[in-house]
């Protein structure tokens, strides 16, 4: 990716990451952290309902839907990813909450976007250990 298509790219991941920030904030969820990161581990948003609830939203952004399917976009890597972050952001804070996987995808252009909230779009599956 050359760089200013590399620059256009961050910039539209960033409007995309803050309309979905307004977007939650919106449904009255309070957002805890943005961007979070500790060590590859990382985390978009990290939202909270009133209550205990812990919202870890994956955004993804783009400029166009042509070629582009949502929820082909999250796969079983990212899943996994995501349920790791969750796990070292709950450990790292010390929090007893339930958590939640989220998505919400973006298309189009800043102050254009078409905004598509996928709540609890998938439940990691219990591992038994012996």
């Amino acid at each position: 990716m050359e760089n200013s298509s590399k620059s256009q790219h961050i910039f539209l991941g960033k409007a995309g990451e803050k309309e979905a920030v307004e977007f939650l904030v919106k449904q009255g969820f309070t957002v805890r952290e943005t961007n979070w990161r500790m060590n590859k581990m990382e985390i978009d948003i990290i939202a909270q309902e009133p209550g205990m609830l812990l919202h870890i939203v994956e955004v993804k952004t783009r400029s166009n839907d042509e070629h582009f399917d949502p929820m082909r976009a999250i796969t079983r890597a990212k899943k996994q990813h995501m349920i790791n972050s969750a796990k070292a952001y709950i450990e790292y804070y010390q929090l007893q909450c339930e958590i939640q996987y989220d998505v919400i995808i973006l298309i189009g252009e800043p102050e254009n976007f078409r905004l598509e909230y996928y709540p609890n779009l998938f439940v990691p599956r219990f591992r038994t250990y012996r």
